[in-house]
């Protein structure tokens, strides 16, 4: 007998970017089309069981974004028009016509969709859209430590100086972090982080670079539920206010008890039920 919280079984499909590039994606489920596009450092295997909950009513189509799982390389000329590219080239395969993104996959959809009108109804959780300055200081010895294949001391470079830990996280010492990620943090979700760091700093690159760009997102024409975590930082969640008003028809909702990463493992079904009482 299959277990309560078994992810159902899913295709691999592939399709070509505009510069051929293979775009992966898992598609689970019956229904309208629906696109689950996925934040940096994450695969479409963190998103199965955000899938598995919408798969109740629709098609869903979790892609792997380019620079992991069964997709191609970014690619030394990557941008955010790169991922734009790779996104309708699964919207043109699959005619899906709503989207839901978390994170830097939000910003993508947005991306897209300021420009084409491709989607009937999108949701996001926590877009990475720049709404202030981003720090960047941290990316410099961010990539040296990679460089040097010091895949720990780099993470925490990032955790403590890309803005989204938690204040006492952030002030703790270099070197009891790195030491606490090593013994630690090894597990299967380390396990698929670790290749990704390389193309986490490009995207962060790129979302810094949209800073002063917000106003261009009210060409987004189609409605859009803007998803929060209740305990997401004040300051970040009041960046989303800006979001919602940037975009012409946007509502935005905090989910109580939830984080950045709420679309993820356990916290899935929640934001999957606020996702299904909006595109339903």
């Amino acid at each position: 007998m299959k277990q309560a919280n078994q992810i159902p079984q899913t295709h691999q499909r592939t399709v070509s970017s505009t510069d051929g590039t293979p775009i992966s994606y898992q598609t689970i489920g019956a229904g309208p089309g629906l696109i689950v596009l996925g934040g940096a450092l994450r695969t479409s295997q963190d998103y199965l069981p955000l899938a598995s909950a919408l798969a109740r009513s629709f098609t869903v189509h979790v892609v792997d974004r380019r620079g992991r799982g069964a997709s191609g390389p970014q690619g030394p000329q990557y941008t955010l028009g790169k991922e734009v590219e790779d996104l309708l080239a699964v919207q043109a395969e699959t005619g899906a016509r709503l989207a839901f993104g978390h994170s830097y996959g939000g910003l993508v959809i947005l991306e897209t969709a300021r420009s084409f009108q491709v989607f009937e109804r999108i949701a996001v959780y926590e877009p990475g859209v720049a709404v202030g300055p981003l720090s960047t200081d941290w990316m410099a010895p961010y990539q040296e430590r990679l460089a040097a294949d010091d895949p720990y001391g780099a993470f925490v470079h990032f955790i403590k100086g890309s803005g989204g830990a938690p204040a006492f996280v952030s002030k703790l010492p270099y070197w009891y972090l790195r030491m606490a990620l090593r013994v630690g943090f090894r597990g299967p979700s380390w396990q698929r982080m670790r290749p990704l760091l390389e193309v986490n700093l490009a995207e962060h690159e790129q979302m810094a670079g949209q800073q002063g760009r917000l106003a261009a997102f009210a060409a987004v024409t189609a409605p859009v539920l803007l998803l929060c975590g209740g305990r997401t930082p004040r300051a970040t969640r009041a960046e989303f206010d800006a979001v919602r008003d940037a975009l012409p028809q946007a509502t935005l909702e905090s989910v109580p008890g939830l984080d950045h990463f709420g679309p993820e493992g356990k916290t899935a079904p929640v934001v999957a039920e606020r996702t299904l009482q909006f595109l339903l």
